[in-house]
């Protein structure tokens, strides 16, 4: 398989596998999706991590592949494409991204579907495909703006330079940088911090923030207002509200 999902103490770690770039030829779009949807589906899967392994994320989408498709098959794929990066996007629960090498085009997108991102220090992001003369066609000229900024996102696509890790977080395009051999490590540690807790509200959380970007600040608040109040019908508020009066603050132990 070119992706694996793999499943340890509530963390589910969606791994690319495909020697020696990690192209992100249609099988791995495919598979990535399948693999998006049972994490959404497994309740043992709290938290997720994407890698690529410790050289490379992904230096994007199988240019081989793609040469071989007119304007019409890639009508017919592009849909699919999106569709699969967008599965990822919209996993219910906390995504980090665990970058290492290069994330260029369709690996930069990738990574840009996960809630948060930590770099190594050798990583290079990026969105060439202008130097294809195409355009980021993964979801980059939409999540990318919404990250960084579009005159930034701009700059970038215009261009298709890459950014070495220390600019990438000059710009916000990725989270925290860390030594590389440190970076599954510390991908890992955050997400099974986040395992740990309330499943529902994190949920809520996630799904306040990315849709109410999507809307006007009166119909985000409104969806706000909406999970807010819904929360109180869950076990996980109790247990929370009980432990903060009895033990303190940040001390409840969530199922």
């Amino acid at each position: 398989m070119t992706v694996n999902l793999e499943v340890a103490d509530g963390v589910g770690t969606i791994r690319l596998d495909r020697p020696p770039m990690n192209a992100l030829d249609v099988a791995t779009q495919d598979r990535l999706r399948e693999l998006a949807q049972e994490a959404t589906d497994r309740d043992d899967v709290r938290a997720v991590v994407l890698y690529g392994g410790e050289k490379v994320f992904a230096a994007g989408a199988d240019i081989k592949e793609m040469q071989a498709m007119d304007h019409v098959a890639m009508v017919e794929r592009s849909r699919a494409l999106q569709d699969s990066f967008t599965a990822v996007a919209r996993i219910p629960k906390p995504v980090v991204a665990a970058v290492t090498g290069y994330a260029l085009g369709g690996g930069c997108e990738l990574a840009l579907c996960a809630d948060y991102r930590i770099a190594g220090d050798n990583a290079k992001l990026g969105q060439p495909e202008i130097l294809l003369g195409l355009i980021p066609g993964a979801g980059g000229t939409q999540r990318l703006s919404r990250l960084i900024g579009p005159s930034r996102a701009k700059d970038l696509i215009f261009t298709g330079r890459m950014v070495k890790a220390d600019e990438a977080l000059t710009l916000g395009l990725v989270d925290r940088v860390v030594p590389a051999a440190e970076v599954y490590e510390q991908a890992h540690a955050w997400a099974a911090k986040l395992a740990q807790g309330p499943a529902v509200a994190l949920r809520a959380a996630k799904e306040a923030i990315d849709q109410g970007l999507e809307a006007d600040i009166d119909t985000g608040l409104a969806l706000e207002r909406t999970w807010f109040s819904a929360l109180f019908a869950t076990a996980d508020r109790e247990t929370g509200m009980r432990s903060f009066v009895e033990e303190g603050p940040g001390k409840a132990k969530f199922a």
